[in-house]
């Protein structure tokens, strides 16, 4: 983690990391002002804050309460030499807390994270650096031998070469990458969280059979994305990428809008429009790109080459991004390399899908194959004598498709957890499929895992798909642990060269009859591309275009960002708006409108439902605001400051609606409750005098939303990189 310190007035700090400031000052007898703890104070705290955290996981995932446990730190200084000090912790437990988990509340704070980094003794690199920002940040990630060449199943270079192949490239890019956390529960399964430091919602989550191929995989993707513009999906650019040269890629092509909002000619071709557009409902404003929301320009298309004949086809970036989300993309060392995963990961999603949706029973894998892989055995011993039973499944459909299954089961919830892999290598596809088990997931993760179901609309409902894409949460079927299988064991293999793993896994798709399309995007440096595959790889369906497409955001965005200046009148159209467009009162609306906001604020915590009750007070209209505050509180997770300062709006309005109450005689209570300066806020935000309590102001130039900045100022360092390669002059 990066964090940077600013100077303040005096000896006062100022440490700013991810979205939090904390201020560190020292005590008047050092010169300081007493303003804040001191540095070591911060230090101390977090040891014994670190004990607590553990503490409350053990208690959580066993339903054993806290309110009764006292836990304290004392620093014992050797007065020969301040620097050697015992930590002593001290825990008080209720007699009600069995023998057992008293022994399991000491073994949790002795794997306190602080108390283990301390203990191992860090290293400390001071240097000086010409810029602060530049280059990256790949230090102690993997302590690779410069001399080794390991070479792995799937990557056609070395993971030594991989790895600094990819970390220049990024470093190039002006990206500093960071190793955010390391996982490795069980033998022969490794999983790292990368992002960039300057800009964290840039992350990558990478896992493997040791830390070098978890890092190499954790690259990998974070090339992909960076290539393929995944990082910045659904947000918004701001005015000036909106306006620029190009917005996406300099090979972009824009079709505008007709005078009937008719499709333009030149988009897609006939086969993508049969299964996109099969009513001929679909209209050119829905294709408008969420990123530059950029009406008047038109429609921004990215090439993608079909390969049944190498003919380009336009594909609009808004349908990539509301249809595919992260599917089909990859980077490699070679084309080919990259290709093979790509489809790797369509065919792994794909017939998972189809699995779960038509509650197929799979075949389970021979133990007697099982023990030709001993590492990937040794993994799956460890999770079983570690209390979690696994089932290991053939998912190839009868050898038709590579991939393979691993699931998980957590007798202590009743939960179960499938994850899938696919490769043309019977060996890789499984060891894909153990470690996307416990990609970024400690043992207490594995606690909040769904419990399986006979009901069957509970497994094909859509949603329940997309929540296995995203982190395979979704609920599977009882009837997936049948022992009556529906297809045969088989011990498949499509590997070959990389050349011939890639032509075998396109002949798959084009025996289905399945049209491909493929993007290269190398202009960043890397072998990065994306495939797509109509009518099988997508996560959401066509129809989404229509009926939930992200570029709604394009009816709200400026008026929420620029909500303190609306008058009136542009206050009620907004709130029609909300209103006519039926979107779920917990929509937040950082998601609605694609801006990122600090989650610790206001803005961060805004949901639609909060906002309508924000206007109805703003046009003074009580009832509504009632009824929506009486909603807020009862299903609302806000902040409990938040909470308090509607709990107070609440008792206002209901007097204020009552003719036979006087606000005046309430005052002074109301006050002693909540606070002065809280109901000079309610007071006002009822009265019409206080609007949109808690927003600060900001604009469409994004104005203050730090957050969302850092994450445009990301991109650019890849527009601009473009731009230079295409010979585009940005000024």
């Amino acid at each position: 983690m990066e964090i940077k310190v600013n100077f303040l007035d005096n000896l006062r700090l100022e440490a700013k990391f991810d979205d939090f400031t904390v201020v560190a000052d020292q005590p008047i007898r050092y010169k300081g002002d007493g303003s804040a703890p001191s540095p070591f104070d911060y230090f101390l705290a977090s040891s014994a804050l670190c004990a607590a955290y553990f503490v409350k996981v053990y208690c959580k995932a066993r339903d054993i309460p806290t309110e009764d446990i006292r836990l304290s730190q004392n620093n014992i200084i050797d007065p020969e030499n301040r620097y050697n000090q015992t930590f002593q912790i001290n825990v008080e437990l209720p007699e009600y807390i069995s023998e057992k988990d008293r022994q399991g509340i000491l073994r949790s704070i002795d794997r306190c994270t602080v108390k283990k980094v301390v203990q191992q003794g860090p290293e400390f690199n001071i240097e000086t650096v010409a810029d602060l920002d530049a280059g990256a940040s790949l230090m102690a990630m993997a302590q690779t031998d410069a001399e080794a060449k390991t070479t792995i199943l799937g990557k056609d270079l070395p993971l030594e070469e991989t790895i600094a192949n990819m970390s220049g490239l990024l470093a190039d890019l002006g990206m500093k990458i960071e190793a955010a956390s390391w996982r490795n529960i069980v033998p022969g399964v490794w999983s790292l969280h990368l992002r960039d430091a300057a800009s964290h919602m840039c992350f990558t989550n990478g896992k493997g059979a040791t830390k070098e191929s978890a890092l190499c995989s954790a690259l990998g993707e974070f090339i992909e994305r960076a290539s393929c513009n995944f990082f910045y999906n659904d947000q918004y650019f701001g005015e000036e990428l909106a306006n620029a040269e190009f917005v996406h890629y300099p090979t972009e092509r824009w079709f505008p809008l007709t005078e009937d909002d008719s499709l333009p000619e030149g988009l897609l071709d006939d086969y993508c429009l049969d299964i996109f557009d099969p009513e001929q409902e679909l209209q050119g404003s829905h294709l408008i790109d969420t990123n530059s929301g950029n009406i008047e320009r038109g429609i921004c298309a990215i090439p993608y080459v079909r390969q049944s004949d190498q003919e380009t086809v336009y594909f609009p970036s808004n349908l990539i991004e509301n249809l595919f989300l992260s599917n089909g993309m990859s980077a490699g060392n070679t084309l080919p390399e990259a290709m093979v995963q790509c489809l790797s990961e369509i065919f792994e999603r794909a017939v998972k899908k189809q699995i779960i949706e038509q509650e197929i029973v799979l075949p389970d894998v021979p133990m007697s194959v099982l023990e030709q892989y001993p590492s990937i055995l040794e993994g799956i011993k460890s999770l079983e004598d570690n209390g979690f039973p696994v089932v290991v499944k053939d998912a190839s459909l009868g050898g038709q498709f590579p991939v393979m299954n691993v699931t998980l089961m957590n007798p202590r919830t009743g939960g179960v957890f499938a994850s899938f892999g696919a490769h043309p290598s019977f060996e890789v596809a499984l060891e894909r499929s153990l470690t996307e088990l416990l990609q970024g997931r400690s043992f207490e993760g594995l606690n909040d895992i769904p419990l399986p179901t006979f009901n069957s609309f509970a497994v094909q409902e859509p949603n329940n798909f997309v929540e296995h894409f995203i982190d395979s949460t979704g609920v599977i079927s009882w009837k997936f642990f049948s022992a009556k299988a529906d297809y045969e064991f088989c011990q498949w293999d499509f590997s070959g060269t990389t050349e011939e793993e890639r032509d075998g896994l396109m002949g798959i798709l084009e025996d289905m009859g399945k049209e491909v399309y493929m993007a290269v995007f190398d202009d960043l440096g890397a072998n990065a591309c994306r495939i797509l595959v109509p009518d099988y790889s997508e996560v959401y369906p066509a129809d989404d275009l229509i009926w939930d497409n992200t570029n709604k955001a394009l009816l709200f965005r400026e008026d929420i960002l620029n909500i303190h200046k609306l008058d009136y009148e542009a206050l009620e159209a907004l709130l029609e708006r909300l209103e006519e467009s039926e979107l779920d009162d917990y929509t937040d609306i950082r998601t609605l409108i694609g801006v990122e906001f600090d989650e610790n604020t206001p803005w961060g915590q805004l949901d639609v439902g909060e906002l309508k009750l924000m206007l109805y007070l703003a046009l003074g209209m009580h009832e509504e605001a009632k009824d929506q505050v009486e909603a807020f509180l009862s299903f609302n997770n806000n902040t409990v400051e938040r909470g308090l300062f509607y709990q107070a709006v609440l008792a206002v309005l209901e007097i204020t609606l009552d003719d036979e109450l006087a606000l005046e005689d309430f005052v002074a209570n109301l006050s002693r409750m909540f606070g002065e300066e809280v109901m000079q806020n309610v007071i006002g935000s009822v009265a019409g005098s206080v609007k949109f309590y808690g927003l600060t102001p900001t604009n469409m130039k994004l104005e203050g939303l730090d957050r969302h900045q850092k994450l445009i100022e990301s991109y650019k360092k890849l527009h601009a990189h473009r731009a230079k390669q295409a010979g585009i002059s940005l000024a």
